[in-house]
């Protein structure tokens, strides 16, 4: 049981490395080339990264054959939340001073830890290793 959370968290790792790469590609390109703002841009960028590691996760790391539509309106839930209070802050901390990389890289960080156990304890929650084909 443990060894399989640890090679869990792993993938879902570099899964969401992959995705905060979509996410900083992306961001650097709507905050720099075309000059949106911090919010607009952050938003965009986080719903790119999101529907990737949503995708690979599902598959690869909790092989789940949950209902889509269900899991996905799960992590929409947790994103409800997560969004709004993570551009809200990191709105204020920009404004404030704080390099707009790292206001990113704070939140990424923070959305990690928070997704892997929200999708561990609750959009997986006793559907893990159902899918068939993998």
């Amino acid at each position: 049981m443990k060894n399989k959370l640890s090679w869990q968290a792993i993938k879902f790792f570099w899964f969401s490395v992959s995705a905060g790469v979509i996410q900083a590609v992306s961001f650097a390109l709507l905050n720099e080339t075309l000059n949106i703002n911090y919010w607009v841009s952050y938003i965009i960028a986080l719903t790119l990264s999101v529907l990737w590691n949503f995708t690979l996760n599902r598959r690869y790391t909790f092989k789940s054959s949950a209902n889509i539509p269900v899991a996905m309106a799960k992590v929409f839930g947790f994103y409800l939340v997560f969004t709004p209070v993570s551009a809200y802050l990191g709105e204020m901390a920009e404004q404030s001073g704080v390099n707009e990389y790292i206001v990113l890289a704070v939140t990424m960080l923070c959305n990690l830890v928070l997704e892997f156990l929200f999708c561990k304890l609750v959009v997986y929650r006793n559907q893990e290793d159902t899918l068939n084909n993998l």
